[in-house]
């Protein structure tokens, strides 16, 4: 049996970086392990974020055979990375926001990045900021509310235009013209999103470059035997798979959701 890439995020917000693997890699196994008993990350303290995250993919990895893990999470990829490496040997992927697209992308060079309040306030984003979109006016917009509406969402409960507004509404009055989607939960609501802020702003997120990474170290540790764009075939059919939760319980609208991304087995993990 194949190794699996395990995929990682504090809730069902990973799901938008899963797809977009799965999108060029349909044939790979897939885990997805995300600790919903800690949701919201960016709510975290920094030190409590870094050492359950570490000490639970450490323990998940040792219990499963993985070749990868993609952590598929802002709040938990712009601290856990060092940490985590020093306890695993196999190749960690982490998110990032989409500065760097964002600033190229955006006409007006005004752009801004929706994220939760601990991406917003580290460190490693303001770096990304100063890198990339030097030449741009950059604002700065943190939610956590959005996650919850994601999640909310996902559950199977309706999610209402009122909600949107009161989450965006600041954003309203700004001049930007591309916002980075700087939470890998806030891709589930983009038609919510695009629906209120209309066509002028362009939502920009970093599934389709963490996608690409992941093809690169397949290919660079030749995990795969990986073919040619041009023989490469893709099924429409989705591999089933195992999703772990650390919480309680989870409902059954969590469970359809999960289901319909091909995790039919749903377990919870100590």
């Amino acid at each position: 049996m194949s190794k699996s890439i395990l995929v990682f995020d504090s809730g069902i917000g990973g799901l938008t970086i899963l797809d977009e693997i799965r999108q060029v890699l349909p044939d790979e196994s897939y885990l997805y392990l995300f600790d919903n008993a800690r949701l919201p990350y960016g709510e975290l303290d920094e030190i409590d974020l870094i050492e359950g995250c570490v000490a639970l993919i450490a323990r998940f990895v040792a219990r499963h055979d993985i070749s990868m893990v993609v952590i598929a999470c802002n709040s938990a990829s712009t601290l856990v990375l060092p940490s985590l490496r020093t306890e695993l040997d196999i190749p960690i992927v982490g998110v990032v926001p989409a500065i760097k697209p964002a600033a190229a992308l955006s006409k007006k060079k005004c752009i801004g990045l929706l994220a939760t309040p601990g991406t917003i306030k580290r460190t490693y984003t303001h770096e990304l900021i100063t890198r990339f979109a030097a030449g741009c006016k950059v604002e700065l917009y943190a939610s956590s509310e959005l996650v919850l509406l994601a999640e909310q969402k996902a559950a199977g409960y309706p999610v209402t235009q009122r909600q949107v507004a009161a989450i965006l509404s600041p954003l309203m009055n700004s001049e930007l013209d591309t916002l980075v989607l700087g939470c890998t939960h806030f891709p589930i609501l983009k038609d919510e999103m695009q629906l209120y802020l209309g066509n002028k702003v362009l939502l920009v997120d970093s599934g389709k470059a963490i996608a690409a990474r992941v093809i690169s170290i397949i290919e660079q540790q030749a995990f795969i035997a990986h073919s040619s764009e041009n023989d490469k075939s893709h099924s429409d059919e989705v591999i089933s798979g195992d999703a772990f939760y650390t919480a309680n319980e989870i409902g059954e609208g969590l469970k359809t959701t999960l289901s319909a991304f091909g995790f039919t087995n749903v377990v919870r993990v100590e």
